[in-house]
């Protein structure tokens, strides 16, 4: 049974990366994943914030010094980084991480603006990332903030990345555009390797006894799968990218079903914080045991087989699916329209 993939140009042993969670977060954890039949390995984010406030941090120790004697000028405090923004523990977790597995390690930044990556981008290289995911989480609260901008946005933030890097970089974003397939497309023509779908937004509570917002956080359910599954369907054969599947993987079915609708890779965290390193060979086993049965023997027999034909209207062919999905609510519940009820 050959499980082997391509993504972002990489060869992998198969189609199960571990994205990021706190399992990726160590050298340990990572050793563990590769072990358990991970196919890649993807690190938590760098956050834009980090590089900045670290880039604060230096320039006011080098300032702080600055007239302390006649060198200053070559002078630099115990514990420069030599690079503005340089979180050097990250970096020591790339090198690290990639000299102990045998499995592509990919590191993360997550930001918003499209200023300062250039450097940081080019020392993850350097420490050994075999690509880097640009995740760009950017919610304008603004209101007068076009969707244009936005868009414009995460394609200056992906030529940046991509400008001062050999490696392939993969962009994460959310479904939250207007036109989030003639988004993909302006992605992939800027020359992104790979687009993950999708984003999850962290959508804050309210707790009404002590009248406070509080951050919401929780691990995907199956069900979360369905909006990049439409995407990833709709969107295989049009892009020359990677596809990668992210969000709702609980169980083998969910990694089957992304792979039907064209995902290059499945990711995965919640799965396995749910039930453990181990449960990656529970999911690459009934993977395996699926495609035997119904007589598949690679994934490239598998993949795209029921992703939305190339040539036909996809805006019909979704407009269909949706008024299909609505008759058979209907069946089941009742009439839909308002004010009527059975």
């Amino acid at each position: 049974m050959d499980l082997t993939t391509t993504y972002l140009g990489l060869r992998l042993r198969n189609p199960l990366v571990a994205s990021p969670s706190p399992m990726t977060r160590s050298v340990n954890g990572i050793r563990k994943l590769a072990a358990a039949g991970i196919g890649a390995v993807v690190l938590p984010s760098l956050f834009e914030e980090q590089l900045r406030k670290e880039q604060e941090r230096d320039d006011a120790l080098t300032e702080g010094g600055s007239e302390a004697f006649s060198e200053a000028l070559t002078y630099f405090p115990t514990g420069y980084s030599g690079l503005p923004g340089r979180p050097q523990r990250y970096l020591d977790l790339v090198e690290r991480a990639a000299g102990v597995v045998d499995v592509p390690v990919i590191a993360s930044l997550n930001g918003s603006t499209a200023g300062g990556w250039e450097d940081f981008a080019c020392s993850l290289q350097d420490a050994g990332a075999a690509a880097i995911e640009v995740n760009v989480y950017f919610v304008p609260g603004d209101p007068h903030v076009t969707g244009r901008e936005v868009e414009e946005t995460h394609i200056a933030i992906l030529q940046r990345v991509r400008s001062v890097v050999s490696i392939p970089v993969a962009v994460k974003l959310s479904p939250h555009f207007s036109s989030p397939g003639q988004m993909a497309l302006r992605l992939d023509d800027a020359g992104a390797d790979g687009l993950v779908l999708f984003n999850r937004f962290q959508q804050p509570d309210i707790d009404v006894e002590t009248l406070a917002v509080h951050p919401s956080t929780g691990l995907s359910r199956p069900a979360d799968a369905q909006l990049p599954r439409t995407w990833i369907a709709l969107l295989r054969g049009h892009v020359v990218c990677s596809l990668a599947a992210t969000t709702g993987v609980d169980e083998w079915d969910d990694v089957v079903k992304y792979l039907l609708s064209g995902a290059d890779v499945v990711m995965t965290a919640s799965a396995l914080m749910r039930h453990g390193v181990d449960h990656a060979g529970v999911l690459l086993d009934g993977l395996q045991e699926w495609m035997a049965r119904k007589g598949f023997t690679s994934l490239d027999e598998v993949r795209g087989l029921l992703a939305v034909p190339r040539g036909v209207d996809a805006t019909a062919y979704e407009r269909a699916g949706y008024v299909s999905a609505l008759e058979r609510a209907r069946s089941t519940y009742g009439d839909l329209r308002v004010g009527v009820h059975q």
